[in-house]
């Protein structure tokens, strides 16, 4: 339903309002459900925006969430802008579980970091946590086995480019509470590092990327379209 009501009351209007209108310089908008983020090239057409976008929201009775809606500098742009001004390194946003930064490419070049949300991550192993203590007195690599499946599942969502190092922090901290757990299940276990290592290799999925940059899937599905398009023709 969210995602229908904001179909017309927010990307319609951003589209024929601010995309083709309003705005000087470029835009943008990624929006889920009730979760969007807007891209402007000048300050004074964000601020405009946000002004604009509040009262549109307030004429079908909806708010936009308080601790969420704010203004950043964010992009090429920020680092130098930043400086000038004497400030510290660009803000991050978080989206759809990612916290977004800006980060920079081998030649110097700025990219678009992503990283999984620090909080989401702990309340992801606290949750595992709690389950591993219903499991604790379960046979090891039936245990290993699923929480590969979980690692699995995490890996599906979260293995995007510019995240390997948090991949492989997860996959720690998820070891460590294993091993913890473990080594509650009476006075005498035995429980190692090694133990947990052998098990996780034996069944746990390796911490490779899954998913292809933004721009590499977008030229993909461009290739796909136009040859679609070819096939249709007489």
């Amino acid at each position: 339903m969210a995602n229908c009501y904001l179909h017309y009351v927010l990307d319609l209007w951003f589209q024929k309002k601010w995309r083709n209108h309003d705005a000087k310089g470029d835009t943008i908008i990624v929006r889920y459900a009730d979760d969007f983020v807007v891209g402007f090239q000048h300050k004074e057409d964000a601020e405009r925006f946000l002004s604009a976008v509040k009262a549109r929201f307030q004429r079908f009775e909806l708010d936009l969430h308080p601790d969420k809606t704010r203004l950043i500098e964010f992009g090429r742009l920020a680092k130098a802008s930043r400086r000038r001004q004497g400030l510290g390194r660009p803000e991050t946003f978080d989206f759809l579980g990612f916290t977004h930064y800006c980060a920079l490419t081998r030649k110097r070049r700025f990219k678009l970091g992503r990283k999984p949300v620090a909080k989401r991550m702990t309340r992801t192993l606290n949750r595992i946590r709690q389950v591993l203590r219903r499991r604790m007195h379960g046979k090891s690599p039936e245990t290993a086995r699923w929480l590969g499946q979980v690692l699995d599942g995490w890996l599906n969502y979260y293995a995007v480019p510019t995240s390997s190092r948090y991949l492989n922090r997860f996959a720690n901290r998820l070891k460590r509470t294993w091993l913890r757990t473990m080594r509650q299940r009476s006075q005498k276990d035995r429980s190692t590092w090694a133990d947990i290592a052998r098990l996780s290799k034996a069944h746990w999925p390796s911490l490779k990327i899954r998913h292809p940059w933004p721009d590499q899937r977008l030229a993909v599905s461009d290739v796909t379209a136009r040859t679609r398009g070819k096939s249709r023709m007489p």
